[in-house]
């Protein structure tokens, strides 16, 4: 006998090579890198296509967020399971994000790429600096970044679009549902049908996803060009660098112990990574990275409260971008900088990072008004740095969704809250796309209502 619902979980077969997303994302990145070199003025002009799909996908992640977090926590009723998976996470994510620090700081005094630059800050014109240190202005203390965890008002916080205040509103929205028990059904049946609905606009909406990464990227060459890259180039290969090791030497080692294979956890989010790198985006792979999680066999309660958490709190790639862009900047102008100055200032970047989330340009507004407040590398240096951030942006982020992923399957393994039996078969058969298609959906309430 079928289960209800199986003919729209039912995963397609073996489909061509050109229509796997990864290939077609990376087809569009290559596409996109050729038309900003060769027709610039046109490049210029395709930045609204990157924009528009980055903007479809924030304008979901909120709901998304509520709905995932409701059904999980509801359906499971367990108010001291919350507090403990949130407990195991922030110990995670703070351990990690440590290492980050120290490999950055390891990687980027042994090879010096900034030695020898002997920048004059005179002939540098800082106007630039000045927006990103505007927008990072209301990152001042802790006391007002744990205050403005709280919303205004409930619409507020979808409206200003918040990760951590949605998080905030629908785990408390969560424990409601789970006290008032069965009254809750109707809310509960609602939520899952507005959740496979959001899902659904999620997959139409990554058909175009080819079409965004080819946008970005033909933007992003077309305005900085190769000469940019190649002047600090140093700078470039040694954060890729940074990050390779970063990968190796940190998530490669947890994925083991907790059983599970990184490179083929890479390899199962590969349309995402790829989509990121193009974008320099996070968000644009949100929604998309919580349906593959819960595949993986992952409980939808950890998923729920992990992964929205780690975008704020789990900053491995950016912790790395931090180290990096510090003490290369240190090092262009000449400003001395002991191992214990180097660590106080991480030390702080690490804790205003937090309070930097969902501000466009967070990492380099982060650097700009910390560098300004300690008052030890001249704050007009991150000039030198603007014409490349985006190719180091693609970096960190594509750092920061690895590590995202790691650390929801390793929470769940913690809390025993892990399918392995899911997570292994995944991984070996790679992720295949469900069929997602109205007449699927439609035979799908055709096999549920008759059974």
């Amino acid at each position: 006998m079928s289960l209800p619902g199986k003919a729209a979980s039912k995963p397609r077969g073996r489909q061509p090579f050109y229509r796997d997303l990864s290939f077609q994302v990376l087809a569009g990145m290559a596409l996109g890198v050729a038309v900003g070199y060769w027709f610039p003025k046109l490049g210029i002009n395709l930045q609204p296509v990157g924009d528009a799909f980055i903007r479809v996908i924030q304008m979901l992640i909120g709901p998304i967020i509520f709905c995932t977090v409701c059904s999980g926590i509801a359906g499971v009723r367990d108010f001291k399971k919350v507090g403990r998976v949130a407990i195991k996470a922030l110990f995670y994510f703070e351990v990690v994000t440590s290492l980050a620090l120290v490999i950055g700081l390891v990687v980027i005094n042994v090879l010096k790429p900034g030695v020898g630059m002997n920048v004059d800050m005179s002939t540098v014109h800082s106007s630039a600096v000045d927006a990103y240190v505007a927008k990072a202005h209301h990152v001042v203390t802790t006391s007002e970044f744990l205050l403005n965890v709280i919303p205004h008002t409930a619409i507020s916080a979808f409206a200003g679009g918040d990760v951590l205040q949605v998080l905030f509103f629908s785990v408390l929205f969560a424990f409601g549902l789970a006290a008032i028990g069965e009254r809750a059904r109707p809310a509960m049946d609602l939520i899952d049908s507005v959740s496979s609905a959001l899902f659904w606009i999620i997959g139409l909406t990554m058909k175009v996803a080819p079409l965004a990464a080819f946008g970005a990227i033909a933007f992003t060459v077309s305005k900085f060009g190769f000469g940019t890259l190649i002047s600090l180039g140093k700078l470039i290969l040694e954060f890729y660098l940074t990050c390779a090791l970063f990968i190796v030497l940190i998530l490669w080692p947890i994925a083991k112990v907790n059983g599970f294979s990184l490179l083929r956890l890479m390899r199962y989010i590969g349309a995402e990574l790829l989509l990121v790198i193009g974008t320099s985006s996070s968000e644009t792979v949100f929604p998309q990275l919580i349906d593959k999680l819960e595949r993986l066999g992952c409980e939808k309660s950890v998923v729920g409260l992990v992964f929205p958490t780690a975008y704020t709190f789990n900053h491995d790639g950016t912790c790395l971008y931090f180290a990096a862009a510090a003490v290369f900047l240190a090092q262009a102008t000449n400003t001395p900088m002991t191992w214990h100055d180097q660590l106080v200032l991480l030390a702080v970047l690490l804790l205003t990072s937090k309070g930097a989330a969902g501000v466009s340009g967070a990492a380099i507004a982060v650097l700009a008004a910390t560098l300004a407040a300690s008052n030890t590398i001249p704050v007009e240096s991150i000039a030198l740095i603007l014409g490349i951030h985006k190719a180091l942006s693609s970096a960190f982020v594509f750092t920061n969704i690895v590590g995202n992923s790691v650390a929801t399957i390793v929470v769940a393994n913690w809390e025993k809250a892990l399918n392995r039996t899911a997570l292994r078969n995944e991984l070996k058969a790679g992720f295949k796309p469900m069929d997602t298609s109205i007449g699927a959906l439609k035979q799908s309430g055709g096999s549920s209502a008759g059974s």
